[in-house]
């Protein structure tokens, strides 16, 4: 069963599915909430003990050129030890599409499913819908959750919606590495850097990726790596043919569930940060019990 419908019901639906004995193939992100997180957990763990596949998909994950070079810094220590990053996505609002539905009557329920990416409870805010890819990237290179993250943020330009259109945060990591993180829907008018970059610095090198543009290592152990400019079609490509391998060949140790859901935890703590301005732990965040209402009573299949 492939799940591609907005957040807000992907763990439930996550849940139903691994319940009526299905293979799950979901995308980004799989939930909006602390809880919502932790029953996607469950469900990946309920379809390993069942002997069924649950797969996340992250296009950077199946892409040659981020795994090669992530290989190299995990495994050669291309890099040298890590002091400290940026992550950033700088994009134009995707949802321009979804302006007059929200326009029209923004408190009905139907309008809101429609217009599902301009909702901060239905998507999870841009930090959790969109920044997510950024922030596993990140994820992905430190191998670890972060300690703590400080944030702020808030909606500027954007004319409708409850999502925020910029956030900004550190994320604080073991050894004293900071990485800062920003993010904006809005029009760059031509300025750089933009889209979905990453950069990390260590003592012999640093690493450079660009979703869809180039991955590279430069310094002491250079790789040269490459782009994929088609990374979003040839990532959820290779993410199913995996998916169909995995189903096919019996292999139900689903690792893409553990590290997906601590992604988008990292989301969900800095979107705490930013909304409370101020500095949220790790350990404080996954204490949470809020569970988002999305209040679509009165609304019909």
């Amino acid at each position: 069963m492939a799940l591609e419908t907005a957040p807000y019901f992907r763990p439930e639906q996550a849940a139903a599915a691994v319940k009526a004995g299905k293979h799950v193939y979901a995308a980004k992100p799989v939930a909006v909430d602390v809880p919502g997180c932790q029953s996607i957990e469950d469900s990946g763990k309920t379809s390993t003990a069942n002997k069924r596949v649950f797969l996340i998909d992250f296009q950077t994950r199946a892409d040659p050129f981020y795994m090669e070079a992530l290989r190299r810094v995990h495994e050669e220590k291309a890099i040298g030890e890590i002091a400290f990053g940026e992550a950033i996505y700088h994009a134009t609002c995707p949802f321009g599409r979804m302006y007059d539905t929200w326009r029209n009557d923004p408190e009905n329920g139907e309008n809101r499913l429609r217009a599902w990416g301009l909702d901060k409870v239905l998507s999870g805010d841009i930090i959790t819908e969109q920044n997510i890819h950024t922030l596993d990237v990140m994820n992905w290179i430190m191998g670890v959750p972060p300690l703590w993250a400080v944030g702020t943020g808030g909606r500027k330009i954007r004319p409708v919606g409850t999502c925020y259109d910029t956030f900004s945060a550190l994320f604080q990591y073991p050894n004293n590495v900071g990485i800062t993180f920003s993010s904006r829907q809005m029009e760059g008018h031509g300025t750089q850097p933009e889209g979905i970059r990453n950069r990390m610095f260590g003592s012999e090198g640093i690493l450079e990726t660009e979703y869809g543009g180039q991955v590279i290592i430069r310094g002491k152990h250079f790789y040269r790596g490459g782009s994929s400019p088609a990374i979003y079609q040839e990532g959820a490509v290779a993410n199913i043919k995996t998916f169909y391998e995995s189903v096919t060949g019996g292999r139900f140790d689903n690792p893409t569930v553990e590290t997906s859901v601590r992604s988008n935890l990292i989301t969900i703590l800095g979107r705490t940060a930013a909304y409370g301005n101020r500095m949220v732990t790790w350990d404080e965040m996954l204490k949470s019990k809020e569970k988002l209402d999305a209040n679509l009573k009165g609304v019909t299949a």
